[in-house]
């Protein structure tokens, strides 16, 4: 594992030349300590340290993030920094969204609130069991068999391609369980 002063060595430049381009030219340095501090402070959570580059830049690029929130811009992030996907991608996801809104609905009662509440209302798993009228260790368990339903009819269902980034990018029906993957 490097130590702070080699990561230093090693990526000060190529990230001083990458912070900017996206930030002006006076809070550059800033940034790039902010960096450190941040590597400095967390070098110890990084799992697979063959990773440390990609790890470094998503730091950097977080701090870049939070830079443009705290001045409270009302302009749009920059292109170099957003992380836009595929046109075929997003095509992909936006379908089998609406596939999955069938099968959800296909849900046993409990299991389709739990995931209805907590993966599209965005509600806790704190407010689902409040929902529910059951325990929080009740309403985690619903959450996580409704999950595990909802893969196996995926997985009934189509055939799955991803990205490196394990992002998906097409998928071929394979059943014609549910209808609306007919028209996907």
């Amino acid at each position: 594992m490097k130590t702070t002063k080699e990561i230093w060595n090693d990526y000060h430049a190529k990230l001083t030349t990458f912070i900017r381009g996206r930030v002006p030219s006076d809070v550059v340095d800033d940034l790039l300590q902010d960096v450190f501090l941040k590597v400095h402070s967390k070098i110890h959570t990084l799992r697979d340290h063959r990773m440390l580059e990609s790890w470094l830049y998503q730091v950097t690029r977080n701090l870049i993030y939070d830079y443009y929130r705290a001045k409270e811009y009302t302009e749009t992030l920059p292109k170099e920094i957003e992380q836009t996907q595929l046109p075929e991608e997003d095509s992909a996801q936006r379908e089998l969204s609406q596939c999955l809104n069938s099968m959800i609905t296909d849900l046993p009662t409990p299991y389709r609130e739990a995931i209805q509440l907590s993966e599209i209302q965005r509600e806790s798993q704190r407010q689902v069991a409040f929902h529910a009228g059951i325990s929080l260790s009740g309403a985690k368990s619903r959450v996580q068999r409704g999950r595990l339903m909802l893969r196996d009819a995926l997985k009934d269902c189509c055939s799955f391609e991803f990205n490196s980034s394990n992002q998906l990018i097409s998928y071929e029906p394979k059943s014609t369980a549910y209808n609306c993957c007919q028209d996907c």
